[in-house]
């Protein structure tokens, strides 16, 4: 049964995703580098942090790091009310999307009884990227 499935849903699964890929339309890569850069910090940050409380395996942590990291950076992203706050963050504002995203992400990978950990995990995500991008 499992070979079945794997001939039969594996094809469309990479016809579907490198359709999407091509279909895509690029974004310029000057706007794309705080992101990435919140999403390295969050990965990194996140696997660290994973490591203290002794759960996850590195990947898993990276990813929910990265994925917390971005929300960080979005949650970022439409505080430009004018010219003073273009480029200050909120301390409180990334920890809590940082904590919101964290335990959102764990639920939706299956990591929903460490809810508290992982709400711990992201508020560290958004301390490390407030820290590290403040007033930059």
């Amino acid at each position: 049964m499992n070979n079945i499935l794997k001939r039969t849903l594996l094809p469309s699964l990479m016809a579907a995703s490198l359709a999407g890929v091509t279909l895509v339309p690029a974004k310029p890569a000057a706007a794309d580098d705080q992101v990435l850069r919140d999403v390295g910090i969050g990965a990194v940050t996140n696997v660290v942090t994973g490591a203290v409380r002794g759960h996850g395996n590195v990947l898993g942590n990276a990813a929910k790091g990265g994925v917390t990291g971005a929300a960080v950076n979005g949650a970022n992203g439409l505080r430009k009310h004018g010219y003073r706050n273009h480029n200050r963050r909120s301390a409180v504002q990334d920890v809590g999307v940082g904590a919101g995203a964290g335990a959102l992400t764990g639920a939706v990978t299956g990591d929903g009884r460490h809810t508290v950990g992982n709400a711990i995990d992201g508020a560290a995500v958004g301390g490390a990227i407030h820290l590290l991008t403040n007033h930059k």
